[in-house]
């Protein structure tokens, strides 16, 4: 009776061992859905910006622009220069300057002459209805001598300066198309660069010439850009 119970335990214990090894005769395999992601490569390199040759403006001297003849015409018209060099945009600029300091120097004109004539009437006559600066007489006969030529010196030294001022704005902007016409339309700031190599003879100062070495050979390199 044991032994029968033994040999059914044995056998039960071998058909579930075999029936867990059962390979899946379907064939199905689960693929893994699990992508592993490899990290993007960038490549390294310069961060300057490219520049599209096509798009990029090159200045080229202008051989009939004449720097004299731009400053002459500004000296003879103010702003002339400036539209001999294409520089529209100046112009109302210069005239502006030149209006408001035209404006400073008749203001100022205006009352030295007046302080001046005020200050000949109480020295002399007092002036009489009708004459120049009546009104104004009568209504700085309290006002004392001393601030009246005070007044009127101010009037003096406000008006020269305000002409040196507009002789000084008619030169700068004759400096101003001087400029423009030289280093804008005479020469070239594309990014060409070259240079050429020559051979070339160096002539000594007369304190160090000899008998037989005036000259030294040498090399000459001239820049172009």
């Amino acid at each position: 009776m044991y032994k029968f119970l033994f040999f059914l335990a044995v056998s039960a214990f071998f058909i579930s061992a075999a029936q867990a090894q059962v390979v899946d005769s379907t064939g199905s395999k689960k693929s893994d859905t699990l992508k592993v992601k490899h990290p993007v490569k960038t490549p390294s390199g310069s961060f300057a910006p490219k520049i599209d040759p096509a798009k990029e403006k090159i200045y080229h001297p202008d051989s009939t622009h004449i720097p004299h003849k731009a400053v002459m015409h500004s000296l003879m018209i103010p702003g002339w220069g400036q539209v001999y060099n294409h520089r529209w945009w100046k112009v109302p600029l210069i005239y502006g300057g030149l209006g408001l300091l035209t404006s400073a120097i008749i203001y100022n004109q205006h009352y030295y002459k007046e302080y001046l004539t005020l200050s000949r009437y109480r020295q002399g006559t007092p002036p009489n209805p009708g004459d120049p600066y009546y009104t104004e007489y009568n209504l700085y006969k309290d006002v004392p001598d001393a601030n009246l030529s005070d007044a009127r010196e101010n009037s003096r030294r406000n008006r020269d300066l305000s002409i040196l001022g507009f002789l000084a704005v008619w030169g700068i902007q004759a400096i101003d198309a001087y400029i423009d016409a030289k280093f804008i339309h005479s020469y070239t700031v594309d990014n060409n660069l070259s240079f050429k190599v020559a051979p070339g003879i160096i002539n000594q100062p007369v304190y160090a010439q000899g008998a037989n070495n005036a000259y030294i050979p040498g090399i000459k390199v001239t820049f172009t850009f």
